[in-house]
């Protein structure tokens, strides 16, 4: 145990919306459906690929060691600390660019409510007030403690299944009015072997992760052995469901061309309702889109400063990382610190050229290495077999040989994905360029890594000091 003095906020209902918000974008839903029909398809490799092999061994590993901290406690059990370390690092730093993409979302969404908003369409200060006034209202509420910060995640959860219940709905009165938008053929359905849709494949198995995050506070978590298998396997399917019906729904009510990709979700329910004339459905399921995007800011937030905060524990941090609140019971300067890390990747993404393009380059940091913690998952779950299961962890039908085979399935998925990665968009005006960044970025970010351990590292004394 990292700290006993942590308080177990999470039940099964709790964990069951935490993996739906930090689970299922709304924005992948638009992304997929744009390529047309062979999204279907590739939603289902990505599924066999990456998710069912992720989940299976996060059950797996957070059975076996339902520790605060997960990833870097698994990592460090398997391989030692140094891998440990830097696969919390690389968790970490990939993250912090999600925060201004995610709220910059949940700000746009808001323009759809009409009246004045409409005229912060083009304003920067709008979209980085926003993020800087959301993160900081996130970082506040877990800092108070996770009773308090698990309401961001459930009602993100709730601004996630309602507006993809409607647009399901949505799909089927369309469907039923004025048949199928899309023509579904065997033909039309099978993805072509061309680079763009390898590409593609690669952010759809961006859009699966997330599973993990939860274990993360392990010890924040009442009863973990049993309920994050129990939670996972509900979240798994609604989160398949939710992808593959979103998808199909928005394909049958309009044609690929109509769906704008990334930031289409509600460009495509502005289309749809007013094509069935409901448009007053827009402003209530924009609400509550960018409830979603809060709540999945502050899942992802909460959960990865778990990380630094371990690593403090360990002093491969400054040891005031591994503090916890003597009143509210949290990592507090961990999630301050990942708060304000955020902050300024929020900045850095609402500032003039010269300092967007060094944003650019951070975000290029975390293209390759959102993958590199998987890989060290993968890796521990097959070390780790050759050990003992405690009284009451959770057994995979088929024992060692199903966990060893479905980690070697996500471990060569998500190193092919990495590569796939290094490969620019078909569009990119200076694809040479774009790939020798990524690369010379992700060495930064990982040289960098390594610089802290060895300059931190000193005998592993846990600091579990509550002031």
């Amino acid at each position: 145990m990292v700290n006993a003095k942590l308080k177990r906020a999470l039940g099964f209902r709790d964990l069951i919306l935490f993996y739906v918000v930090s689970g299922l974008s709304l924005r992948w839903i638009a992304t997929a459906a744009a390529t047309g029909p062979s999204a279907i398809a590739v939603w289902f490799t990505a599924l066999c690929g990456f998710f069912l092999p992720l989940a299976a061994c996060v059950l797996d590993l957070s059975s076996r060691y339902p520790a605060e901290g997960g990833l870097y406690i698994w990592t460090r059990e398997a391989f030692g600390p140094f891998p440990a370390f830097m696969s919390a690092w690389t968790y970490w730093m990939s993250n912090l660019p999600y925060f201004p993409a995610i709220l910059f979302f949940a700000a746009s969404s808001l323009l759809y409510l009409g009246g004045p908003m409409k005229r912060l369409a083009d304003s920067p200060l709008y979209f980085l007030a926003f993020t800087v006034v959301m993160l900081a209202l996130i970082t506040l509420m877990n800092v108070v403690g996770l009773n308090t910060g698990k309401w961001l995640n459930n009602l993100g959860a709730i601004g996630t299944l309602i507006p993809a219940l409607i647009l399901v709905a949505l799909g089927i009165i369309s469907f039923l009015r004025f048949g199928s938008a899309t023509h579904f053929t065997v033909g039309a359905m099978v993805p072509r072997p061309r680079m763009k849709n390898f590409i593609f494949l690669s952010t759809i198995f961006f859009a699966f992760g997330g599973c993990e995050a939860a274990s993360f506070m392990g010890e924040e978590i009442r009863e973990p052995r049993r309920v994050i298998p129990q939670s996972l396997f509900l979240a798994g399917f609604i989160l398949a469901v939710g992808y593959i019906a979103g998808t199909l729904s928005l394909l049958v009510a309009l044609p690929p061309e109509n769906i704008s990709g990334l930031s289409g979700f509600l460009t495509a329910i502005d289309l749809l309702a007013r094509h069935i004339s409901l448009s007053a459905l827009v402003a209530p399921i924009a609400a509550l889109v960018a409830i979603s995007n809060i709540g999945a800011a502050s899942a992802y937030l909460s959960s990865t400063a778990r990380l630094p905060f371990v690593a403090g524990v360990h002093r491969y941090l400054p040891a005031a990382f591994g503090r916890v609140h003597p009143r509210f019971r949290t990592p507090h300067v961990a999630l301050m610190s990942y708060g304000a890390a955020g902050i300024v990747f929020g900045v850095l993404g609402q500032a003039g050229a010269s300092i967007r393009g060094a944003y650019d380059m951070l975000v290029a940091m975390g293209v390759i290495t959102y993958f590199i913690p998987y890989l060290f998952l993968f890796a521990s779950a097959i070390r780790l077999q050759s050990q003992p299961l405690a009284p009451g962890s959770f057994r995979l039908p088929g024992g060692k040989r199903s966990i060893v085979t479905l980690a070697w399935i996500g471990f060569l998925s998500t190193a092919c994905t990495i590569v796939l990665s290094l490969f620019p968009a078909e569009d990119d005006a200076h694809p040479s360029l774009t790939f020798f960044k990524i690369v010379i970025m992700t060495l930064v970010l990982l040289v960098a890594g390594v610089a802290i351990y060895r300059s931190s590292r000193r005998p592993q004394q846990p600091d579990i000091s509550s002031q």
